[in-house]
């Protein structure tokens, strides 16, 4: 399963209508509600601000919005390219500013459907998403002279989001992939003697 690294964006007409579709790494419910008010603040000009979601490891969580567009034009198609996608954890907005055309209800479900299939598209060429593993914060406290040769192993453990706090000690945290975790432990362990408890 993949996730999305960062915001991604593509733009495109229709008959007159401009439309701009974006995506959002997003992992909760609530984070997609605040993105999607933040996106029609910015575009209070627009004439609808479509989105569907996909959120869980195993999709769990879904969410559309056809925004005033007639029911099932909008939202419906935006989620199902989006569930038809080996993703989640990611919420897909299409932005509508009406060009003084009606482009019918098959008109909207092509248009809709279109623009989410442009911005995954984008998403995949520039290689912005990645595959979701599971991963566990962790913080332990080492002395100045195990310093240098720890710091050294972190990367076989493929730490991420690392903290490092001088004082006494230094006090090092971060993320860890789940599957790593007992043996990173293990090994510091090991190494100071059984002083460093991760």
């Amino acid at each position: 399963m993949n996730i999305l690294k960062c915001h991604v964006q593509d733009e495109f007409t229709v008959k007159g209508s401009r439309f701009l579709s974006e995506l959002f790494p997003c992992s909760s419910q609530n984070e997609a509600r605040t993105i999607i008010k933040e996106q029609k603040n910015k575009y209070k000009d627009s004439t609808h601000v479509v989105h569907a979601f996909v959120i869980g490891m195993n999709k769990e969580v879904l969410g559309l919005s056809d925004d005033g567009e007639p029911s099932g034009t909008a939202g419906r198609p935006v989620l199902d390219v989006l569930k038809g996608q080996n993703c989640t954890n990611v919420l897909l907005i299409v932005t509508r500013w009406f060009g003084g055309t009606l482009l019918g209800t098959g008109g909207l479900v092509k248009a809709y459907g279109d623009g989410a299939k442009g911005v995954i598209q984008k998403a995949l060429e520039e290689n912005f998403f990645e595959e979701f593993v599971e991963k566990e914060g962790f913080t332990f406290s080492v002395d100045y002279s195990l310093y240098q040769k720890i710091k050294q192993l972190l990367p076989q453990w493929s730490v991420s989001d690392l903290d490092e706090q001088f004082g006494e000690e230094i006090t090092l945290s971060g993320k860890v992939p789940s599957s790593k975790l007992s043996e990173m432990a293990q090994t510091l362990k090991d190494l100071s003697g059984g002083r460093i408890i991760l």
